[in-house]
């Protein structure tokens, strides 16, 4: 009786069991439906990545808020020891030197609790995974494609306007009366904070260039540029592209491109009188 029943199992087994033609049809239609489902789950993916993108530049929209309200209405500096300024003991620093050891990437870190950039050693900056950069962030793995070394020096997926700097209402450093580049803005007195931009999606493809068509190759070198590094990295539909911007007054927004049409390529600073780089009006612009 035992004998008869293994057999009887057995039978069974088989009567259930798939022919190798019922399995290659099957693997075939999994293969299809994965062909199919791959380009909507990467775009959902590239999706997932941009909103990360973004809530992130808001997080850093709230530390200097943060920071804002500790520290008089002052943001900042926007450039940090990435420009290589002279240790704060040499005898031949300059106050540029010393607004570069308090930038926004060393003097907001500890607000959200991370470590400021600059004690990261060199071959172990923050990469894509972190809080630091846009998680689309990633440099071009070409070699020699950019001034720098990425990999080594770190580098840097969101900017900060550099032109919040170079306005001549702006608080100069300290013991640096009268400097010509002015380094600490005074948040209270921007005129359109709606406006004003003051974080942005760094290019780091530098054959994409500026405007698609022009090489950049200090892509995400510095933690401050212009508009020239502004991305052209999130997809949008199948061809739209632009990236993420932080405005003065908190808000995130995507945009398609930064660099106005009618400004001259070999401009590098947008003019004096551009609203959304420069935070206070220029004298006889904007009704002063």
């Amino acid at each position: 009786m035992l004998a008869k029943a293994h057999r009887s199992d057995r039978r069974v087994v088989a009567a259930v069991g798939f022919t190798l033609i019922e399995l290659l049809v099957a693997v075939a239609v999994i293969g299809v439906l994965a062909s199919v489902l791959a380009p909507s789950l990467g775009a959902a993916r590239r999706r997932s990545q941009e909103v990360c993108c973004a809530a992130r530049l808001k997080q850093w929209g709230l530390a200097l808020a943060c920071y804002a309200a500790e520290n008089r209405s002052i943001w900042p500096h926007c450039d940090g020891l990435d420009r290589g300024p002279r240790d704060l003991n040499d005898p031949r620093v300059s106050p540029e030197d010393v607004a570069d050891w308090f930038g926004w990437v060393d003097m907001l870190p500890p607000l959200m609790g991370l470590p400021p950039w600059r004690y990261y050693p060199r071959g172990e900056r923050p990469n894509e995974t972190t809080f630091y950069q846009c998680p689309l962030g990633r440099p071009v793995p070409e070699r020699g494609a950019y001034n720098y070394y990425p990999e080594r020096d770190g580098y840097f997926s969101y900017a900060m306007n550099s032109c919040l700097m170079l306005d001549g209402n702006a608080w100069p450093p300290p013991g640096g009366e009268g400097y010509p580049l002015p380094s600490f803005l005074n948040t209270d007195r921007v005129v359109r904070p709606a406006q004003v931009i003051v974080l942005f999606d760094q290019l780091l493809d530098p054959s994409k260039g500026f405007d698609a068509q022009q090489v950049y190759r200090g892509a995400g070198k510095y933690s401050a540029s212009y508009p020239k590094a502004f991305a052209a990295r999130h997809a949008r539909g199948k061809s739209e592209l632009g990236g993420n911007v932080l405005l003065a007054d908190g808000h995130v927004q995507w945009q398609a491109r930064v660099w106005k049409p009618w400004w001259p390529r070999d401009l590098e600073v947008p003019p004096r009188n551009d609203p959304d780089w420069f935070p206070y009006p220029a004298p006889g612009v904007m009704g002063r």
